[in-house]
């Protein structure tokens, strides 16, 4: 799969083409990567990004929308560890992560609001592939995520 630029994306299909808020940072080891989305809901509680995490990603990104949390990570380097052991190509946390060190050592595209030492809770609780809407910007399950130096933009499926 060819790489394209999110500005190049953004000059050929622009307000068509959805753009994440710009306070998403990068802490994986990739700071390009692209491939189609897997979308969680889930609030302070990542069971249902742990569980992905052991299923083969074939190139896919999740997209998570934590609710903006500041108070949890949703991310850690043995889920991320896991991602990259099962051909995720990222993961996209409207959220928390923590072990920025680990991550930025690891193979994985990670993009999130922040960094928190305090890990989050597992009750189970969460919602796998439903549309998702980050700070006014819809991600499908099966949309294309590319992300790059300059943001993360979605690209909806059909497009």
């Amino acid at each position: 799969m060819t790489f394209t630029a999110t500005c190049d994306l953004y000059d050929e299909h622009e307000e068509a083409l959805g753009v994440l808020p710009a306070t998403l940072k990068d802490f994986g080891g990739r700071i390009r990567f692209q491939g189609p989305a897997v979308t969680i809901k889930c609030f302070e509680d990542n069971s249902r990004i742990k569980e992905l995490s052991a299923t083969p990603g074939h190139g896919r990104v999740l997209v998570v929308d934590g609710g903006g949390s500041l108070r949890c990570a949703l991310l850690g380097d043995m889920i991320a560890k896991d991602l990259v052991d099962n051909g995720w190509a990222g993961a996209v946390i409207f959220g928390l992560v923590r072990d920025r060190a680990e991550l930025a050592e690891l193979d994985l595209g990670v993009k999130a609001l922040g960094t928190i030492p305090r890990k989050s809770q597992r009750r189970g609780e969460g919602h796998v592939d439903l549309p998702i809407r980050i700070e006014g910007t819809q991600v499908n399950p099966g949309d294309t995520v590319v992300a790059d130096e300059d943001g993360v933009v979605i690209l909806a499926s059909g497009a």
